[in-house]
């Protein structure tokens, strides 16, 4: 460890040398516009030399003509010989113009900044990241500390997976034995869990791995966010991925014709009514939590194998007139996004929702590649994209025999940044495409300094893309940001994977060795 942060502290020294000051083509993400001046200017420490203006005359003219999302994150930041002027037309443009302050003074170690005026706004409104507290809960400080890195990216929406087959997570009053009985067990990966049998526990046990969320603490990460202005989506997980619940519950679980219920279904009883009433009943408090647009209710991955065998659900497909039991997962939908809509929420479900009937106010997240949103789109759907080919976050990043275990095949900061969200898309469904958001599945990351290996730089990358127009971007540029960002998150504490070291192979962005269209650094 010691020998990491010398190389680190090193490392910064050779960076911050290059150069006597900071200058604004350091700055990830890249901005819209920026111009230079001769001189530089030493940031005072207390903030006391920055002075904001609302709603300038000449600055509203400047950003009439852009959408409104990008209107409120615009701002004009103005670095001259008096000190510092940024202009914006919300609070939140004035944030994202002190942050972008906030990393020109950590560029240079004497916060000494380069004469410079920057014009910015972002490209898309949704720049997120999803972190799977499910698989691995790595609790309230950790997520807190990523917002922090978040902001500083100008990132805006920090998405939790919070219910899943291999933990519950968040405290839910009216049904304790989530919390009890499901938010622990024995196993550290999801792997291990599984290959013992999906054992759950309780806190007490010394082989317990787990935890989970109270009320307190949401209400605190809330908080914390909206100071930093970035939306927190909390997902919970219908009909698949929920066998935890029908641990916790199996009243509610699917019943085979012996009339036993099947605690062990990964799906939930579409056709039990206490599956709605418990499903209403969970998104009740955890709108009461989460004062925001969107609640994300997962839709992906259903098996449906003990559908074709339940009473219950062979009942309501009788019933409802259905022919497939894959109607029996839009019906799901459906009914619960009239649910949430009759609540002022809007419903976001994996790309697997729009197979079964999808209402016109639900926005899909597409993960299964870029088809399901092209699809989305094209049908009139508002859409995130979130392609497991560019931006999951738990695929390798380097080669496999040097990286821990990860999934799936590499995906370099290379690859993930050489995505745009807009590919493959018509020009006239361009609106639907909200943004794009990466992410973090934790079935093989146990522990927090895991995550944030994978997390950083490949965020980095994503930020940039959410923020900076596509003409704009070229990797090289980025990457030698990176080398600089990377060495100051290192000093902020934070566990990055080492850039510095990336194998010639990784640096290529290839996923396959014929792939002819790339060149090396």
């Amino acid at each position: 460890m010691r020998r990491i942060f010398v190389i680190a502290i090193s490392l910064f020294v050779s960076i911050s040398s290059v150069s006597a000051y900071s200058t604004p083509d350091k700055l990830i993400p890249e901005p819209v516009e920026f111009s230079t001046g001769e001189g530089v200017y030493t940031l005072k420490p207390d903030g006391s030399d920055v002075k904001v203006y609302m709603n300038a005359a000449a600055f509203a003219a400047k950003v009439e003509a852009l959408p409104e999302f990008a209107k409120q994150e615009a701002y004009e930041l103005v670095i001259g010989k008096k000190g510092v002027k940024i202009y914006a037309l919300t609070e939140e443009g004035a944030f994202r113009g002190r942050q972008t302050l906030e990393m020109l003074r950590l560029l240079d170690p004497a916060a000494t900044v380069q004469h410079c005026t920057i014009f910015d706004y972002p490209r898309f409104q949704h720049r997120g990241i999803m972190l799977d507290e499910s698989r691995s809960f790595k609790g309230k400080e950790f997520v807190k500390k990523q917002i922090d890195a978040l902001a500083l990216l100008k990132m805006n929406v920090m998405h939790l997976h919070l219910t899943d087959a291999a933990g519950w997570r968040l405290q839910i009053d009216a049904y304790p034995n989530l919390t009890d009985h499901v938010a622990w067990r024995v196993g550290e990966t999801y792997h291990e869990w599984e290959g013992l049998g999906y054992p759950f526990t309780n806190a007490q046990d010394p082989k317990a791995y787990g935890g989970f969320y109270t009320k307190d603490d949401i209400r605190e990460i809330v908080a914390y966010a909206a100071e930093r202005y970035i939306d927190i989506i909390p997902e919970i997980e219908m009909p698949g991925h929920s066998m935890e619940v029908n641990r916790a519950y199996p009243e509610i679980a699917c019943v085979g014709e012996d009339g036993k219920p099947r605690p062990f279904s990964w799906d939930l009883c579409v056709g039990n009514e206490g599956t709605f009433k418990f499903l209403e009943t969970v998104l009740e408090e955890v709108i009461e939590l989460f004062p925001y647009k969107y609640i994300h209710i997962g839709g992906d991955e259903a098996v449906k194998k003990d559908w074709e065998v339940c009473v219950n659900c062979q009942k309501r497909m009788k019933e409802e007139g259905m022919i497939h039991k894959n109607e029996l997962q839009g019906y799901m939908v459906r009914r619960i996004e009239a649910f949430l809509r009759e609540r002022g929420k809007t419903v976001i479900g994996w790309d697997e929702i729009v197979e079964t009937g999808l209402p016109a106010q639900a926005v899909v997240m597409s993960w299964r590649g870029t088809p399901g949103g092209i699809k989305a789109s094209a049908e009139g759907h508002d859409v995130i994209m979130s392609p497991n080919s560019y931006v999951y976050l738990d695929y390798y990043q380097d080669l496999i025999r040097k990286e821990p275990k990860a999934v799936g095949h590499m995906q370099s900061l290379r690859h993930v940044y050489k995505y745009d969200p807009l590919e493959g898309i018509a020009p006239e469904f361009h609106h639907h495409i909200l943004g794009l958001q990466g992410n973090l599945w934790c079935e093989l990351i146990p522990y927090a300094a895991h995550a944030e290996y994978m997390l950083y730089p490949r965020a980095f990358a994503i930020a940039e893309i959410g923020w900076t127009p596509q003409e704009k971007r070229e990797f090289f540029h980025f990457r030698e940001r990176c080398l600089t960002l990377i060495t100051i998150f290192r000093a902020m504490g934070y566990n990055t994977f080492d850039l510095f070291n990336e194998s010639l192979r990784a640096q290529t962005g290839r996923l396959r060795f014929d792939d002819p269209t790339f060149k090396l650094l």
